[in-house]
């Protein structure tokens, strides 16, 4: 179909044409919304805490600290460049959210379902992702099961970000600090190993306390494993840059915020984690440390998080994992509050107490059962959903000239298949069948299938906005 139809506005859903772009009044500079928002994602000790690790001798330290850095370089100039920017250009330029400005990938009516309905599923798989591992961050300090924690933290972070998100958001502003001054502390603390450390000995330490782990990776392997835990990990907050950078100014500001909150953020929080990890390996008396704290939990620990009390002993690492915790109740809410407005938006006729408690629900279960903990394949799972959002989303706004074509009819098949096929590339690892950096694999596949459909002629037309609904030129 060709885009230059012009069907009836009347056949636009009602979310569409009652939607008002954000006013350039209402708009700020980067570092006043995009790179604190973005910054605030990876400082959570979640995201950090296992860059150095994998199921592998030696993780990603097996080829050195050189390679393992130039993997989080690659990480985060992708997530900026491919998985951000258009997003976040196209909330910049329209002024309205991702669950608009995605019909034009997706079509007037398969917009609400994907990216609308799909953003609000998986934020329940990271609400799940949080209470997991602050719960046993806090029952280290609080003589409460973990299981129990679990439970408070989900219902309250479900409650929060139902009815009063507003309440976390100054306390919100300076939590991040929190774990920006641990990692500080951190690296001062083991910068003195760095120059000791030997990838050799490190792997020879892992397998003599676990035979069992799996050959040490390549230069390569070690680069497409840090490419699928960090790109894994973004893909949904890169779709959601639409929504982050809509109340930026300008060009300048959506690409700076990325640069800043995206790019750096990755560096400074991975990479200090990573060089935290080797200097530990790389200090006789810490190794020593670590390998006996190993031996005790029956595992060789490459996190950073686990090697607090190495670095840091026993009392001082039950209080600043305490506060780690604490400083990840915030993201929670976040991703509550952003599966409340999905859902109130696709489920008008549901009570979003109703919708939010069975995805609480889940969360819990997710959580309780361990399965959240999982954080590897949960990130395939989330690069293999978002990928090819961001893929397509990509092509389509460099189709039609660097700006929102606006939303296309029905279902617009070539956002749909060019997904379709996307997902399934993205989550083989998940199925047993080995994917080099698969997010960023079903990324590519779903802007080179929306590409070829859009050549072939499988685009909806698309249909134009009321006046009130229009972006501001």
């Amino acid at each position: 179909m060709s885009n230059e139809a012009k069907p009836n506005p009347s056949q636009l859903p009602a979310y569409l044409t009652s939607a008002k772009p954000l006013g350039t009044d209402k708009r700020a500079p980067w570092h006043k919304n995009i790179a604190p928002t973005y910054a605030g994602i990876f400082l959570w000790f979640v995201f950090w805490q296992d860059a150095a690790k994998a199921g592998s001798l030696g993780g990603t330290l097996a080829q050195g600290v050189g390679v393992a850095l130039l993997g989080l370089v690659l990480s985060a100039l992708i997530c900026h460049f491919l998985f951000y920017l258009v997003p976040g250009l196209l909330g910049m330029k329209t002024g309205l959210p991702l669950y608009i400005v995605g019909t034009s990938t997706f079509g007037a009516n398969g917009g609400l379902l994907m990216p609308g309905f799909l953003m609000g599923i998986l934020q329940f798989g990271w609400l799940a992702v949080n209470t997991y591992f602050s719960a046993l961050a806090l029952s280290a300090m609080i003589p409460i099961p973990a299981k129990v924690i679990m439970v408070i933290w989900c219902v309250l972070a479900a409650l929060v970000g139902l009815k009063g998100i507003q309440y976390v958001a100054r306390v919100s502003t300076y939590l991040p600090l929190i774990p920006l001054a641990i990692l500080a502390v951190l690296l001062v603390k083991t910068l003195g190993g760095l120059g000791s450390f030997e990838p050799a000995k490190l792997i020879e330490s892992h397998k003599a306390l676990a035979p069992s782990a799996g050959a040490a990776l390549g230069t390569f392997g070690v680069i497409a494993l840090l490419l699928t835990y960090v790109v894994g990990f973004f893909a949904t907050a890169g779709a959601a840059g639409v929504d982050i950078a809509m109340s930026s100014r300008n060009e300048q500001d959506a690409k700076m915020g990325g640069l800043v909150g995206v790019a750096l953020a990755i560096l400074v929080t991975a990479g200090i984690s990573i060089l935290v990890v080797a200097g530990v390996y790389g200090s006789s008396e810490l190794s020593a440390k670590a390998v006996a704290a190993g031996t005790e939990k029956k595992e060789f620990i490459l996190d950073s998080f686990n090697l607090i009390p190495v670095v840091m002993g026993t009392g001082a690492a039950k209080w600043l994992m305490f506060l780690l915790a604490v400083a990840a109740f915030p993201p929670a809410c976040f991703s509550s509050f952003i599966a409340a407005n999905s859902f109130k938006t696709t489920l008008p006729q549901v009570n979003p107490f109703i919708s939010v408690g069975i995805g609480a629900l889940v969360s819990i279960i997710l959580a309780t059962t361990g399965v959240a903990g999982k954080v590897i394949p949960v990130f395939v799972i989330i690069g293999a959903s978002f990928g090819p959002i961001c893929g397509a989303m990509m092509v389509d706004y460099c189709l039609n000239g660097g700006k929102w074509s606006g939303p296309r009819a029905g279902w617009n098949l070539a956002g749909w298949i060019s997904w379709a096929l996307g997902f399934l590339v993205g989550i083989l690892p998940n199925l047993g069948t080995p994917v080099p950096a698969a997010p960023v694999a079903a990324f590519i596949v779903g802007a080179v299938v929306y590409y070829i459909c859009a050549k072939a002629g499988l685009l909806s037309p698309v249909v134009p906005l009321p006046a009130a609904s229009q972006p501001a030129k």
